[in-house]
Protein backbone atom coordinates (compact mmCIF):
# COMPACT_ATOMS: atom_id res chain seq x y z
CA UNK A 1 0.00 0.00 0.00
CA UNK A 2 1.25 3.46 -0.86
CA UNK A 3 2.46 5.65 1.98
CA UNK A 4 0.39 8.72 1.12
CA UNK A 5 1.36 10.59 4.28
CA UNK A 6 5.05 10.63 3.44
CA UNK A 7 4.22 11.73 -0.11
CA UNK A 8 2.27 14.77 1.07
CA UNK A 9 4.82 15.40 3.82
CA UNK A 10 7.60 15.81 1.26
CA UNK A 11 5.43 17.78 -1.17
CA UNK A 12 4.57 20.12 1.71
CA UNK A 13 8.26 20.56 2.47
CA UNK A 14 8.97 21.32 -1.20
CA UNK A 15 6.23 23.96 -1.22
CA UNK A 16 7.84 25.60 1.82
CA UNK A 17 11.07 25.88 -0.16
CA UNK A 18 9.15 27.00 -3.24
CA UNK A 19 7.57 29.85 -1.31
CA UNK A 20 10.87 30.94 0.20
CA UNK A 21 12.46 30.94 -3.26
CA UNK A 22 9.70 33.22 -4.61
CA UNK A 23 10.64 35.89 -2.09
CA UNK A 24 14.31 35.93 -3.07
CA UNK A 25 13.51 38.37 -5.87
CA UNK A 26 12.26 41.04 -3.42
CA UNK A 27 15.71 42.65 -2.89
CA UNK A 28 15.94 43.29 -6.65
CA UNK A 29 12.44 44.78 -6.66
CA UNK A 30 13.45 47.11 -3.83
CA UNK A 31 16.72 48.10 -5.51
CA UNK A 32 15.09 48.88 -8.86
CA UNK A 33 12.01 50.49 -7.28
CA UNK A 34 9.56 48.05 -8.87
CA UNK A 35 6.01 47.48 -7.65
CA UNK A 36 6.00 43.68 -7.47
CA UNK A 37 7.27 43.47 -3.86
CA UNK A 38 3.89 42.79 -2.27
CA UNK A 39 2.99 40.22 -4.93
CA UNK A 40 6.17 38.22 -4.34
CA UNK A 41 5.77 38.51 -0.56
CA UNK A 42 2.13 37.38 -0.50
CA UNK A 43 2.72 34.59 -3.03
CA UNK A 44 5.79 33.34 -1.19
CA UNK A 45 4.26 33.47 2.28
CA UNK A 46 1.01 31.90 1.04
CA UNK A 47 2.81 29.05 -0.73
CA UNK A 48 5.05 28.37 2.26
CA UNK A 49 2.08 28.48 4.64
CA UNK A 50 0.15 25.91 2.58
CA UNK A 51 3.29 23.79 2.42
CA UNK A 52 3.81 24.07 6.18
CA UNK A 53 0.21 23.04 6.92
CA UNK A 54 0.57 20.04 4.61
CA UNK A 55 3.93 19.17 6.18
CA UNK A 56 2.69 19.61 9.76
CA UNK A 57 -0.45 17.50 9.27
CA UNK A 58 1.63 14.58 7.96
CA UNK A 59 4.72 14.90 10.18
CA UNK A 60 3.85 11.71 12.09
CA UNK A 61 4.01 9.64 8.91
CA UNK A 62 6.17 6.58 8.43
CA UNK A 63 9.35 7.93 6.79
CA UNK A 64 9.93 4.90 4.57
CA UNK A 65 10.17 5.87 0.88
CA UNK A 66 9.97 3.04 -1.60
CA UNK A 67 10.26 3.24 -5.37
CA UNK A 68 6.57 3.89 -5.91
CA UNK A 69 6.48 6.76 -3.43
CA UNK A 70 9.66 8.13 -5.04
CA UNK A 71 8.11 8.30 -8.48
CA UNK A 72 4.93 9.96 -7.19
CA UNK A 73 6.84 12.50 -5.09
CA UNK A 74 9.00 13.57 -8.03
CA UNK A 75 6.06 14.00 -10.42
CA UNK A 76 3.65 15.47 -7.87
CA UNK A 77 6.34 17.70 -6.37
CA UNK A 78 7.22 19.15 -9.77
CA UNK A 79 3.55 19.70 -10.55
CA UNK A 80 2.80 21.33 -7.19
CA UNK A 81 5.74 23.73 -7.46
CA UNK A 82 4.59 24.75 -10.93
CA UNK A 83 0.97 25.26 -9.86
CA UNK A 84 2.01 27.62 -7.07
CA UNK A 85 5.01 29.07 -8.91
CA UNK A 86 2.70 30.52 -11.58
CA UNK A 87 0.69 32.54 -9.05
CA UNK A 88 2.96 35.66 -8.82
CA UNK A 89 2.76 36.21 -12.60
CA UNK A 90 -1.05 36.08 -12.51
CA UNK A 91 -1.53 38.27 -9.42
CA UNK A 92 0.79 40.97 -10.72
CA UNK A 93 -0.76 40.82 -14.19
CA UNK A 94 2.49 40.17 -16.04
CA UNK A 95 0.81 37.03 -17.39
CA UNK A 96 -2.94 37.51 -16.81
CA UNK A 97 -3.95 34.06 -18.09
CA UNK A 98 -3.29 31.25 -15.62
CA UNK A 99 -2.84 28.86 -18.56
CA UNK A 100 -0.04 31.05 -19.91
CA UNK A 101 1.48 31.49 -16.45
CA UNK A 102 1.42 27.73 -15.84
CA UNK A 103 3.03 27.11 -19.24
CA UNK A 104 5.78 29.68 -18.54
CA UNK A 105 6.45 28.28 -15.07
CA UNK A 106 6.46 24.66 -16.22
CA UNK A 107 8.85 25.72 -18.97
CA UNK A 108 10.98 27.22 -16.22
CA UNK A 109 11.06 24.32 -13.77
CA UNK A 110 11.60 21.80 -16.56
CA UNK A 111 14.35 24.03 -18.05
CA UNK A 112 12.61 24.03 -21.43
CA UNK A 113 12.79 27.76 -22.09
CA UNK A 114 9.70 27.93 -24.31
CA UNK A 115 8.00 31.26 -23.60
CA UNK A 116 4.73 33.05 -24.24
CA UNK A 117 6.07 36.52 -23.34
CA UNK A 118 6.14 39.20 -26.03
CA UNK A 119 7.70 42.02 -24.00
CA UNK A 120 10.08 40.55 -21.44
CA UNK A 121 11.76 43.88 -20.66
CA UNK A 122 8.46 45.26 -19.30
CA UNK A 123 8.32 42.70 -16.49
CA UNK A 124 9.62 43.93 -13.09
CA UNK A 125 12.98 42.66 -11.87
CA UNK A 126 11.65 40.58 -8.98
CA UNK A 127 9.42 38.52 -11.25
CA UNK A 128 12.19 38.22 -13.84
CA UNK A 129 14.50 36.92 -11.12
CA UNK A 130 11.86 34.37 -10.03
CA UNK A 131 11.42 33.33 -13.66
CA UNK A 132 15.17 32.67 -14.00
CA UNK A 133 15.34 31.05 -10.57
CA UNK A 134 12.72 28.45 -11.55
CA UNK A 135 15.15 27.23 -14.19
CA UNK A 136 18.17 27.25 -11.89
CA UNK A 137 16.27 25.21 -9.29
CA UNK A 138 14.87 22.89 -11.93
CA UNK A 139 18.26 22.45 -13.57
CA UNK A 140 19.87 20.19 -11.02
CA UNK A 141 16.51 19.24 -9.60
CA UNK A 142 14.75 20.84 -6.71
CA UNK A 143 14.35 17.41 -5.18
CA UNK A 144 18.07 16.68 -5.37
CA UNK A 145 18.54 19.87 -3.34
CA UNK A 146 16.12 18.48 -0.80
CA UNK A 147 18.13 15.27 -0.55
CA UNK A 148 20.74 17.19 1.40
CA UNK A 149 18.06 18.16 3.94
CA UNK A 150 15.54 15.29 4.09
CA UNK A 151 17.86 12.85 5.89
CA UNK A 152 18.08 15.37 8.72
CA UNK A 153 14.30 15.10 9.01
CA UNK A 154 14.56 11.33 9.23
CA UNK A 155 13.70 10.64 5.61
CA UNK A 156 16.09 8.64 3.42
CA UNK A 157 16.51 9.88 -0.11
CA UNK A 158 17.76 6.99 -2.28
CA UNK A 159 14.47 6.38 -4.06
CA UNK A 160 14.13 10.08 -4.89
CA UNK A 161 17.66 10.12 -6.26
CA UNK A 162 16.87 7.16 -8.52
CA UNK A 163 13.68 8.80 -9.79
CA UNK A 164 15.17 12.27 -10.30
CA UNK A 165 18.77 12.17 -11.59
CA UNK A 166 18.60 12.25 -15.40
CA UNK A 167 20.05 9.63 -17.70
CA UNK A 168 20.32 5.83 -17.82
CA UNK A 169 23.45 5.83 -15.67
CA UNK A 170 23.78 7.25 -12.17
CA UNK A 171 27.41 7.90 -11.33
CA UNK A 172 27.36 8.42 -7.59
CA UNK A 173 30.26 10.61 -6.52
CA UNK A 174 29.77 9.46 -2.95
CA UNK A 175 27.98 6.34 -1.70
CA UNK A 176 25.72 8.39 0.55
CA UNK A 177 23.00 10.18 -1.40
CA UNK A 178 23.00 13.24 0.82
CA UNK A 179 26.72 13.73 0.26
CA UNK A 180 26.24 13.20 -3.48
CA UNK A 181 23.53 15.86 -3.56
CA UNK A 182 25.69 18.30 -1.61
CA UNK A 183 28.64 17.84 -3.92
CA UNK A 184 26.54 18.13 -7.07
CA UNK A 185 24.99 21.33 -5.81
CA UNK A 186 28.39 22.61 -4.70
CA UNK A 187 29.74 22.20 -8.22
CA UNK A 188 26.55 23.76 -9.61
CA UNK A 189 26.94 26.84 -7.40
CA UNK A 190 30.67 27.22 -8.13
CA UNK A 191 30.10 27.17 -11.90
CA UNK A 192 27.17 29.57 -11.61
CA UNK A 193 29.18 32.09 -9.59
CA UNK A 194 32.11 31.79 -12.01
CA UNK A 195 29.84 32.61 -14.95
CA UNK A 196 28.24 35.55 -13.13
CA UNK A 197 31.69 37.06 -12.56
CA UNK A 198 32.84 36.53 -16.15
CA UNK A 199 29.64 37.96 -17.68
CA UNK A 200 29.80 40.97 -15.37
CA UNK A 201 33.46 41.56 -16.22
CA UNK A 202 32.52 41.24 -19.90
CA UNK A 203 30.11 44.17 -19.67
CA UNK A 204 26.75 42.56 -18.89
CA UNK A 205 24.80 44.20 -16.05
CA UNK A 206 24.96 42.51 -12.64
CA UNK A 207 21.25 41.57 -12.59
CA UNK A 208 21.35 40.22 -16.14
CA UNK A 209 24.58 38.34 -15.34
CA UNK A 210 22.86 36.54 -12.47
CA UNK A 211 19.75 35.67 -14.46
CA UNK A 212 21.64 34.47 -17.53
CA UNK A 213 24.05 32.43 -15.42
CA UNK A 214 21.11 30.78 -13.67
CA UNK A 215 19.51 29.81 -16.97
CA UNK A 216 22.80 28.83 -18.64
CA UNK A 217 23.84 26.38 -15.91
CA UNK A 218 20.32 24.98 -15.90
CA UNK A 219 20.44 24.62 -19.71
CA UNK A 220 17.15 26.48 -19.58
CA UNK A 221 17.44 29.40 -21.97
CA UNK A 222 15.22 32.04 -20.34
CA UNK A 223 16.65 35.49 -20.99
CA UNK A 224 15.91 38.92 -19.56
CA UNK A 225 15.84 40.23 -23.14
CA UNK A 226 13.20 39.59 -25.78
CA UNK A 227 15.90 38.97 -28.40
CA UNK A 228 17.75 36.56 -26.06
CA UNK A 229 21.56 36.53 -26.37
CA UNK A 230 21.35 38.26 -29.77
CA UNK A 231 20.85 41.42 -27.68
CA UNK A 232 24.49 41.15 -26.60
CA UNK A 233 26.83 41.59 -29.54
CA UNK A 234 29.98 41.17 -27.43
CA UNK A 235 32.00 38.15 -28.62
CA UNK A 236 33.37 37.73 -25.09
CA UNK A 237 29.89 37.41 -23.56
CA UNK A 238 28.75 34.96 -26.21
CA UNK A 239 31.86 32.77 -25.90
CA UNK A 240 31.52 32.73 -22.10
CA UNK A 241 27.94 31.52 -22.44
CA UNK A 242 29.04 28.89 -24.98
CA UNK A 243 31.64 27.60 -22.51
CA UNK A 244 29.20 27.29 -19.64
CA UNK A 245 26.47 25.77 -21.82
CA UNK A 246 29.03 23.14 -22.79
CA UNK A 247 29.95 22.51 -19.14
CA UNK A 248 26.29 22.34 -18.09
CA UNK A 249 25.57 19.80 -20.82
CA UNK A 250 28.34 17.48 -19.58
CA UNK A 251 28.01 14.90 -16.79
CA UNK A 252 28.47 16.70 -13.47
CA UNK A 253 30.45 13.77 -12.12
CA UNK A 254 33.17 14.74 -14.59
CA UNK A 255 33.29 18.27 -13.17
CA UNK A 256 34.00 16.70 -9.78
CA UNK A 257 36.96 14.88 -11.31
CA UNK A 258 38.15 18.07 -13.00
CA UNK A 259 38.08 19.98 -9.72
CA UNK A 260 40.15 17.23 -8.09
CA UNK A 261 42.61 17.20 -11.02
CA UNK A 262 41.63 13.70 -12.09
CA UNK A 263 41.86 14.21 -15.83
CA UNK A 264 41.93 10.58 -16.98
CA UNK A 265 38.31 9.72 -16.01
CA UNK A 266 37.22 12.72 -18.09
CA UNK A 267 39.32 12.20 -21.21
CA UNK A 268 38.56 8.48 -21.29
CA UNK A 269 34.83 8.87 -20.77
CA UNK A 270 33.17 7.70 -24.00
CA UNK A 271 30.05 9.79 -23.59
CA UNK A 272 32.04 12.98 -23.02
CA UNK A 273 34.17 12.31 -26.11
CA UNK A 274 31.09 11.59 -28.22
CA UNK A 275 29.40 14.73 -26.82
CA UNK A 276 32.46 16.81 -27.77
CA UNK A 277 32.71 15.27 -31.26
CA UNK A 278 29.01 15.91 -31.92
CA UNK A 279 29.41 19.59 -31.11
CA UNK A 280 32.57 19.92 -33.20
CA UNK A 281 31.06 18.00 -36.11
CA UNK A 282 27.77 19.91 -36.30
CA UNK A 283 29.52 23.25 -35.75
CA UNK A 284 31.85 22.64 -38.68
CA UNK A 285 29.00 21.34 -40.84
CA UNK A 286 26.97 24.49 -40.23
CA UNK A 287 29.99 26.79 -40.48
CA UNK A 288 31.21 25.45 -43.83
CA UNK A 289 27.65 25.36 -45.09
CA UNK A 290 27.34 29.09 -44.42
CA UNK A 291 30.78 30.63 -44.67
CA UNK A 292 31.00 30.82 -48.48
CA UNK A 293 27.64 32.60 -48.76
CA UNK A 294 27.95 34.68 -45.61
CA UNK A 295 28.47 38.45 -45.71
CA UNK A 296 29.02 38.90 -41.98
CA UNK A 297 32.62 37.73 -41.72
CA UNK A 298 34.31 34.44 -40.85
CA UNK A 299 34.54 34.96 -37.08
CA UNK A 300 30.87 35.93 -36.63
CA UNK A 301 29.77 33.08 -38.90
CA UNK A 302 31.79 30.64 -36.79
CA UNK A 303 30.54 32.13 -33.53
CA UNK A 304 26.90 31.92 -34.59
CA UNK A 305 27.38 28.34 -35.83
CA UNK A 306 29.11 27.29 -32.59
CA UNK A 307 26.68 29.11 -30.32
CA UNK A 308 23.53 27.68 -31.89
CA UNK A 309 24.97 24.17 -32.08
CA UNK A 310 25.95 24.12 -28.41
CA UNK A 311 22.68 25.78 -27.42
CA UNK A 312 20.58 23.15 -29.20
CA UNK A 313 22.58 20.04 -28.29
CA UNK A 314 22.73 20.99 -24.61
CA UNK A 315 18.99 21.85 -24.78
CA UNK A 316 19.70 25.36 -23.45
CA UNK A 317 17.80 27.13 -26.20
CA UNK A 318 19.52 30.52 -26.11
CA UNK A 319 19.40 32.36 -29.44
CA UNK A 320 22.22 34.47 -30.88
CA UNK A 321 20.89 34.54 -34.46
CA UNK A 322 17.79 33.62 -36.44
CA UNK A 323 18.88 30.28 -37.89
CA UNK A 324 15.64 30.04 -39.87
CA UNK A 325 17.06 32.71 -42.16
CA UNK A 326 19.97 30.44 -43.09
CA UNK A 327 18.07 28.17 -45.47
CA UNK A 328 16.08 24.92 -45.54
CA UNK A 329 19.15 22.71 -45.09
CA UNK A 330 19.81 24.31 -41.71
CA UNK A 331 16.15 23.95 -40.75
CA UNK A 332 16.62 20.20 -41.04
CA UNK A 333 19.90 20.28 -39.10
CA UNK A 334 18.45 22.21 -36.16
CA UNK A 335 15.33 20.04 -36.14
CA UNK A 336 17.57 16.96 -35.81
CA UNK A 337 19.50 18.61 -32.98
CA UNK A 338 16.26 18.74 -30.98
CA UNK A 339 16.57 14.96 -30.57
CA UNK A 340 20.11 14.70 -29.20
CA UNK A 341 20.06 16.11 -25.67
CA UNK A 342 22.79 16.65 -23.11
CA UNK A 343 24.88 14.08 -21.28
CA UNK A 344 23.52 11.75 -18.63
CA UNK A 345 24.01 13.33 -15.23
CA UNK A 346 23.89 16.85 -16.70
CA UNK A 347 21.22 19.51 -16.36
CA UNK A 348 20.38 19.03 -20.05
CA UNK A 349 17.17 17.41 -21.23
CA UNK A 350 16.43 15.35 -24.32
CA UNK A 351 17.21 11.75 -25.16
CA UNK A 352 20.78 12.04 -23.80
CA UNK A 353 24.07 11.46 -25.62
CA UNK A 354 24.83 8.16 -23.88
CA UNK A 355 21.61 6.59 -25.15
CA UNK A 356 22.52 7.49 -28.72
CA UNK A 357 26.03 6.12 -28.19
CA UNK A 358 24.89 2.78 -26.79
CA UNK A 359 22.21 2.44 -29.46
CA UNK A 360 24.82 3.06 -32.19
CA UNK A 361 27.17 0.52 -30.62
CA UNK A 362 24.44 -2.08 -30.29
CA UNK A 363 23.28 -1.53 -33.88
CA UNK A 364 26.84 -1.95 -35.19
CA UNK A 365 27.30 -5.11 -33.15
CA UNK A 366 24.01 -6.48 -34.46
CA UNK A 367 25.58 -6.67 -37.93
CA UNK A 368 28.42 -8.75 -36.49
CA UNK A 369 25.94 -10.96 -34.66
CA UNK A 370 24.16 -11.66 -37.95
CA UNK A 371 27.43 -12.85 -39.44
CA UNK A 372 28.39 -14.82 -36.30
CA UNK A 373 25.05 -15.89 -34.79
CA UNK A 374 26.64 -18.12 -32.14
CA UNK A 375 29.11 -15.51 -30.91
CA UNK A 376 28.46 -13.64 -27.68
CA UNK A 377 29.30 -10.03 -28.49
CA UNK A 378 28.36 -7.67 -25.66
CA UNK A 379 28.07 -3.91 -25.87
CA UNK A 380 30.91 -2.19 -24.03
CA UNK A 381 30.82 1.29 -22.56
CA UNK A 382 33.83 2.82 -20.80
CA UNK A 383 35.53 -0.60 -20.94
CA UNK A 384 32.66 -2.26 -19.06
CA UNK A 385 30.04 -4.60 -20.42
CA UNK A 386 26.59 -3.04 -20.71
CA UNK A 387 23.95 -5.44 -19.46
CA UNK A 388 21.23 -6.50 -21.85
CA UNK A 389 18.67 -5.00 -19.45
CA UNK A 390 20.15 -1.53 -19.95
CA UNK A 391 20.22 -1.95 -23.73
CA UNK A 392 16.58 -3.05 -23.72
CA UNK A 393 15.69 -0.14 -21.43
CA UNK A 394 17.30 2.31 -23.85
CA UNK A 395 15.51 0.76 -26.82
CA UNK A 396 12.20 0.93 -24.95
CA UNK A 397 12.88 4.56 -24.00
CA UNK A 398 13.56 5.50 -27.63
CA UNK A 399 10.46 3.65 -28.80
CA UNK A 400 8.31 5.50 -26.26
CA UNK A 401 10.01 8.78 -27.16
CA UNK A 402 9.30 8.39 -30.88
CA UNK A 403 5.73 7.19 -30.23
CA UNK A 404 5.01 10.18 -27.96
CA UNK A 405 6.56 12.54 -30.51
CA UNK A 406 4.37 11.14 -33.32
CA UNK A 407 1.24 11.15 -31.15
CA UNK A 408 1.98 14.65 -29.89
CA UNK A 409 2.52 15.97 -33.42
CA UNK A 410 -0.84 14.55 -34.44
CA UNK A 411 -2.53 16.17 -31.43
CA UNK A 412 -1.02 19.58 -32.18
CA UNK A 413 -1.98 19.27 -35.85
CA UNK A 414 -5.54 18.35 -34.80
CA UNK A 415 -5.92 21.55 -32.76
CA UNK A 416 -4.96 23.70 -35.75
CA UNK A 417 -1.17 24.05 -36.00
CA UNK A 418 0.58 23.51 -39.32
CA UNK A 419 2.59 20.31 -39.83
CA UNK A 420 6.12 21.67 -39.24
CA UNK A 421 5.11 23.83 -36.28
CA UNK A 422 3.36 20.83 -34.69
CA UNK A 423 6.46 18.67 -34.97
CA UNK A 424 8.74 21.47 -33.80
CA UNK A 425 6.60 22.35 -30.78
CA UNK A 426 6.36 18.72 -29.65
CA UNK A 427 10.05 17.97 -30.25
CA UNK A 428 11.26 21.04 -28.37
CA UNK A 429 8.85 20.49 -25.45
CA UNK A 430 9.67 16.80 -25.10
CA UNK A 431 13.39 17.54 -25.41
CA UNK A 432 13.23 20.59 -23.06
CA UNK A 433 15.01 22.74 -25.65
CA UNK A 434 12.95 25.93 -26.18
CA UNK A 435 13.11 27.27 -29.75
CA UNK A 436 12.24 25.00 -32.66
CA UNK A 437 11.17 25.73 -36.24
CA UNK A 438 8.44 27.60 -38.14
CA UNK A 439 6.08 29.64 -35.90
CA UNK A 440 7.84 28.44 -32.74
CA UNK A 441 11.28 29.24 -34.16
CA UNK A 442 14.14 31.25 -32.63
CA UNK A 443 12.54 34.70 -32.99
CA UNK A 444 8.98 33.52 -32.26
CA UNK A 445 7.31 32.13 -29.16
CA UNK A 446 4.38 30.00 -28.02
CA UNK A 447 1.87 32.79 -27.30
CA UNK A 448 -0.24 31.90 -30.34
CA UNK A 449 -0.68 28.24 -29.34
CA UNK A 450 -4.29 27.49 -28.26
CA UNK A 451 -4.79 26.96 -24.51
CA UNK A 452 -5.41 23.23 -24.88
CA UNK A 453 -2.12 23.01 -26.78
CA UNK A 454 -0.26 24.82 -24.01
CA UNK A 455 -1.56 22.38 -21.38
CA UNK A 456 -0.60 19.45 -23.58
CA UNK A 457 2.89 20.83 -24.26
CA UNK A 458 3.32 21.51 -20.52
CA UNK A 459 2.64 17.84 -19.87
CA UNK A 460 5.22 16.90 -22.52
CA UNK A 461 7.76 19.19 -20.84
CA UNK A 462 7.20 17.40 -17.54
CA UNK A 463 7.51 14.00 -19.19
CA UNK A 464 10.70 15.00 -20.97
CA UNK A 465 12.31 16.48 -17.87
CA UNK A 466 11.52 13.41 -15.76
CA UNK A 467 12.73 10.94 -18.39
CA UNK A 468 9.33 9.62 -19.58
CA UNK A 469 9.23 6.50 -17.42
CA UNK A 470 8.90 8.46 -14.16
CA UNK A 471 5.61 9.91 -15.40
CA UNK A 472 4.42 7.06 -17.62
CA UNK A 473 4.77 4.48 -14.86
CA UNK A 474 2.20 6.35 -12.77
CA UNK A 475 -0.36 5.76 -15.52
CA UNK A 476 0.36 2.04 -15.53
CA UNK A 477 -2.33 -0.13 -13.86
CA UNK A 478 0.40 -2.37 -12.45
CA UNK A 479 1.83 0.60 -10.52
CA UNK A 480 -1.33 0.90 -8.40
CA UNK A 481 -1.71 -2.78 -7.63
CA UNK A 482 -0.88 -3.86 -4.09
Amino acid sequence: MLNYKVIFNIVGFLLILDGIAMMLGIPFSIYYGDDDILVLLLSGVGTSLIGFILYYLTKSSNKDIRKREGYIVVSLGWLAMTIFGAIPFVIYGAIPSYTDAFFETMSGFTTTGASILNNIESIPHGLLFWRSLTQWLGGMGFIVLSLAILPILGIGGMQLFIAEVPGPTKDKIHPRVRETAKRLWGIYVILTVAEIILLFVGGMGFFDSICHSFTTMATGGFSTKQSSIAYYTSPFIQYVIVLFMFLAGANFSLHYYWLHRKIKPVTQNEEFRFYFYLIVGFTLLIFFGRVFDSTIGVELTFRESLFQTVSMITTTGFVSADYEMWGVFFHVIFFLLLFIGGSAGSTGGGIKVVRHLILIKNSALELRRLIHPRAVIPVRYNKSTVSQDIVLNIMAFLLFYIAIFVFGSLVMSFIGLDFLTSMGAVATSLGNVGPAIETVGPVDNFAHIPDIGKWFLSFLMLMGRLELFTVLIIFSPAFWKK
